[in-house]
């Protein structure tokens, strides 16, 4: 019998730090060989480009971009190719790895996995939805009385529901007592999630990440399911009074639920107020001015994620910029010349793309189209 290859979906809400994990769990490989399939929600990749720099030349990692969309939804023509040539190379891969957009939920590619093109050949292993910790305790996915509120509590309900493990992210900084309060929300949220894991600096044990093993294929008389093994432990879900197990693998709040297509198919519909555009600009910045201006920006429009490199006025290096709402960094990168061109991602809800061009422009004193 041909051995099936194992998937694991990375999913998480924008800016959460799917890449940035997914980019240790690839440094941290081992002898593995992983492919790697990366979506994001914009024109440009940027998130692919940040895991090619931490593996190299390696040819035991395959990267492969999906960007313009959301992977294995209905027009997505790309995905069942891709992973029909990754099942001709078997022999060269021991796992398969997809990080979804911010914007997609893991149940479109849960659905083709199961399909009669990919059920054959590939069986999911584990969903992990990364949760941007510091964001869940500051109630920014609570529902309110604005679209976008509700559209961003929405989109994060439902890529929780389908994740077997949940990992919280950017944590260095909280106690014990909001990790209690972050699993009690998560738990309250997703009581069907079977694992919490703590990534402190972004780092995830990967044993706990690859070959979990927790589904198995289910064949019925017309379709082809996953089912959770009957193995995990607990049925009642309770925060610990110990956050120190957590460090380990802490196994609370399983539910039992089946992956199948009936249960997912609802799911896959883009929300059209969620909107996507790149502006770029071919002067070169001053740090200062930009970084204002960006604040500025997500203060004005509802901008909940903003990526890209761009290249400053005093260094030859490209600068990578990171932004998750009002909260951004800007890192040079040592290895990485700047283009000519400085190109930025903005992503949110029914953002204006004119008013922050114009913002832009006119805070930096430069051009940005």
């Amino acid at each position: 019998m041909k051995q099936l290859i194992p998937v694991t979906i990375v999913t998480g809400f924008l800016g959460a730090g799917k890449t940035t994990l997914l980019r240790g769990l690839v440094e941290r490989r081992q002898t593995r060989r992983l492919a790697l399939l990366i979506n994001e929600f914009g024109e440009i990749s940027v998130d692919g480009a940040l895991v090619r720099d931490g593996v190299g030349d390696d040819p035991q990692v395959c990267i492969q971009d999906f960007p313009h969309g959301l992977i294995a939804y209905g027009d997505d023509v790309l995905f069942v190719p891709a992973m029909r040539a990754l099942a001709g190379r078997r022999a060269q891969i021991d796992h398969v790895l997809i990080e979804t957009s911010g914007l997609a939920l893991p149940t479109a590619v849960m659905e083709l996995l199961q399909s009669a093109e990919l059920a054959d050949d590939f069986i999911l292993d584990a969903t992990l939805a990364v949760v941007d910790t510091p964001l869940l305790l500051s109630d920014r996915f609570e529902y309110g009385q604005q679209d976008g509120e509700n559209a961003a509590a929405t989109m994060f309900d439902q890529q929780l529901e389908y994740a077997d493990v949940v990992v919280l992210n950017k944590i260095d900084e909280l106690d014990e007592a909001a990790l209690l309060q972050a699993e009690t929300r998560v738990r309250r949220r997703a009581p069907k999630v079977r694992f919490l894991e703590l990534a402190y600096r972004a780092q995830l044990d990967i044993r706990l990440a690859l070959g979990l093993r927790l589904h198995q294929p289910t064949r019925t008389e017309h379709t082809h399911v996953f089912t959770p093994l009957a193995t995990i432990p607990g049925a009642q879900a309770a925060p610990l009074a110990g956050q120190s197990r957590l460090n380990g693998h802490a196994h609370s709040g399983l539910g039992a639920h089946s992956h199948g297509l009936a249960t997912h198919k609802h799911f896959h519909e883009q929300d059209p107020g969620w909107l996507s555009f790149v502006l770029r600009s071919d002067a070169p910045q001053d740090e200062e001015q930009l970084k204002s201006a960006l604040l500025e920006a997500a203060r004005a429009e509802p901008i909940l994620r903003s990526k890209g490199y761009i290249r400053l006025r005093d260094t030859d290096n490209a600068v990578l910029v990171q932004g998750v709402r009002a909260r951004l960094t800007l890192r040079a990168d040592a290895a990485r010349v700047a283009a000519r061109r400085s190109q930025l991602v903005f992503i949110g809800y029914h953002i204006n793309r004119g008013k922050v061009a114009a913002l832009l422009t006119e805070r930096t004193g430069t051009a940005w189209r």
